[in-house]
């Protein structure tokens, strides 16, 4: 006998005084069900959950929840008035003999619960409101991106929770491999309309595409439908006027309905671009350590990174994978070892304390605050990559409207806050991405832009993500930080991480949840070896020292490097003048190819001091 519904809404209308957000929406939750909700950041997939969960009135319809049924919502931002530490909120719901619920879930998740509110970070805050649902175990839990703030194997915790529990349960989340690993139905929020498939998020994609398709076909359908209707209406209708008003009457209703079709919304229209190329040698690191009182955070690490190099940085909360990034960037002094860096590097910095957002700022005071993009005298113009551009217009490449270009920062979703972030960093020039955590909050057709633009992009890119499935798809080498100072790297993503730790500590793949070797973006690579270079150039290292000419090459170099970078940029700017072409055309000419014979020079200058500084580390 078929069990009634935990949760049933019908028939639900929801607009906040606005256009409306659902129309006629209903949907079931059955017992035991494990549901991914998705949709495009804005499309209300938050709201929905509130609604779900009671915390947000319907404009009108009904939600009807089985008799006795207890309802669990973790939401992104909560609120802890009221409790002086994050093990007292957690516990709040919980009779005494329970309470060591809470300290299990702590440990899994992995915050201390004694840790005060008032100076608990919001990704600590999150943990405390998870492990509170956790602790409850309610008939049915509410999840809006539970897996925000929490490292990999605090993630795989709580895959492992979810998979074991006989709780219904509804998952928000960026995160694929983790919606992959637990859903087996998807509720898709799709302008405005919910459907729902008997399928996990493994298959959503191929569906969402088949969807659309249909969708093109019918509407490719009944746009020739009206265009031949049309023309009869103009050739034909005055003679047999009478007798033909019904199909008038059709045409009329065929063009309402097709003005009524709500259009998909596209991907944002978001570029990366490439400033002045850097030099070949973007960082180099050699035997580097830093320690914080007793805490070893890294014992001598050494790493070379490339130009086009896309290296992750992944290890549980706390290990100092941030630590690392500062002193590869030079903002803070290692204890002992030394940092490089190579030439021309243009930085550009994603946080992921977003701290970068004033909540009281609007969006366009966001933009047009910004010193590096304003346009002097232009009030409603910003820089973006070099070129002037309205401030409307850019807000609306990256999918947000006119109205909200003066709503504050603070009104926006997670998702919209990252595409705000995402907007101020892909305005400048760079050569160097540093991303603290991009894929927070952003949903899957926006991840899969991202992911396309740092393929194309042809500087460098430091990444640090808990997104498995992003790591995958992006990194070229990782830099795993698994406590007590030590770093290793390894070729390729996560996956291939994981395939090759198992292989050297011979202690399985895949034990704590995650996707074993050979599956996905897995690929075969060479034992890691500490202190390597994450870029090995074939053809430079030989085992044996370097002669006396050698060592002078070497040695020279760098000098000879520096000496044709300032006659590359003196010739840029010569060449810069906007009408040198018609006023000398002699000069344009020849300093053009001065200007390819410069640089030409430098990369075979770059490229020979790779070679010979191999060969020496070879020799040693």
């Amino acid at each position: 006998m078929a069990r009634a519904p935990l949760l049933q809404l019908s028939d639900i209308s929801l607009g906040f005084g606005g256009a409306p957000l659902f129309s006629g929406l209903s949907l079931v939750i059955h017992p035991g069900d494990r549901v991914a909700l998705v949709g495009r950041n804005g499309s209300g997939k938050s709201t929905l959950m509130k609604v779900m969960a009671g915390l947000v009135e319907a404009d009108s319809g009904a939600v009807t929840r089985a008799p006795g049924v207890i309802v669990g919502y973790m939401e992104q931002e909560p609120r802890m008035e009221g409790f002086e530490t994050l093990g007292a909120f957690a516990a709040a719901t919980l009779p005494e003999a329970e309470f060591y619920r809470v300290s299990m879930a702590a440990e899994g998740l992995k915050f201390d619960p004694d840790t005060p509110v008032a100076t608990a970070s919001g990704g600590e805050r999150r943990r405390a409101a998870l492990a509170r649902l956790l602790a409850e175990a309610p008939e049915l839990m509410l999840l809006d991106e539970p897996t925000n703030h929490l490292d990999i194997e605090a993630i795989a915790w709580l895959e492992q929770e979810l998979k074991s529990t006989r709780a219904g349960f509804v998952v928000i989340s960026h995160d694929r491999a983790f919606l992959r690993a637990l859903t087996r139905a998807t509720l898709w929020i799709d302008r405005g309309a919910v459907r729902r498939q008997e399928i996990g998020f493994e298959g959503f994609e191929a569906w969402r595409d088949k969807v659309w398709e249909e969708e093109d076909q019918q509407r490719h359908k009944l746009d020739r439908r009206i265009k031949a209707e049309a023309r009869w209406a103009v050739e034909g209708i005055s003679a047999r006027r009478k007798r033909n008003q019904g199909r008038v009457r059709a045409l009329r209703d065929m063009r309402a309905q097709r003005a009524g079709q709500t259009r998909r919304q596209g991907t944002a229209e978001m570029a990366l671009e490439s400033g002045p190329k850097s030099g070949r040698k973007v960082i180099e690191a050699e035997n580097i350590s830093k320690t914080f009182g007793d805490d070893v955070i890294l014992r001598d690490f050494s790493i070379r990174i490339l130009r086009g190099d896309r290296i992750a940085f992944v290890g549980p909360n706390g290990v100092g994978k941030t630590t690392l990034l500062k002193m590869l960037m030079g903002e803070m002094a290692p204890d002992s070892g030394h940092v490089t860096h190579g030439t021309n590097l243009v930085p550009a910095v994603l946080d992921q304390a977003r701290a970068q957002l004033d909540p009281d700022m609007t969006l366009w005071d966001s933009l047009t605050g910004d010193k590096d993009m304003r346009v002097s005298g232009k009030a409603d113009q910003i820089m973006v990559r070099g070129q002037p551009r309205h401030v409307i217009g850019y807000l609306k490449d990256f999918l947000f409207d006119e109205r909200q270009a003066r709503a504050p920062v603070r009104a926006l979703s997670g998702g919209e806050k990252a595409r705000l972030l995402l907007a101020r960093l892909m305005a400048r020039e760079s050569n160097l991405l540093v991303l603290d955590e991009p894929t927070n909050d952003l949903d899957v057709e926006t991840l899969d832009l991202l992911q396309e633009l740092l393929d194309d992009y042809d500087g460098t890119v430091l990444l640090v993500s808990h997104d498995r499935d992003f790591l995958d798809r992006v990194a070229t080498a990782t830099v795993a930080m698994e406590g007590d100072g030590r770093a290793t790297v390894y070729a390729g993503g996560w996956s291939d991480y994981r395939a090759q730790r198992a292989q050297a500590a011979g202690d399985g793949a895949g034990r704590d949840g995650q996707r074993k070797p050979g599956q996905d973006n897995a690929r075969p690579a060479p034992k890691p070896a500490q202190g390597k270079p994450a870029t090995q150039e074939s053809g430079g290292a030989s085992a044996s020292a370097l002669t006396f000419t050698e060592e002078h090459r070497r040695r020279a170099l760098p000098a000879e490097i520096e000496r044709l970078e300032a006659e590359i940029a003196k010739l840029e700017e010569f060449l810069s003048a906007p009408d040198l072409y018609t006023r000398e055309p002699a000069k344009f000419n020849k300093a053009t190819q001065a200007l390819s014979a410069r640089q030409k020079a430098l990369a075979a200058a770059e490229e020979e001091w790779l070679a010979l500084e191999e060969k020496a580390e070879a020799a040693t």
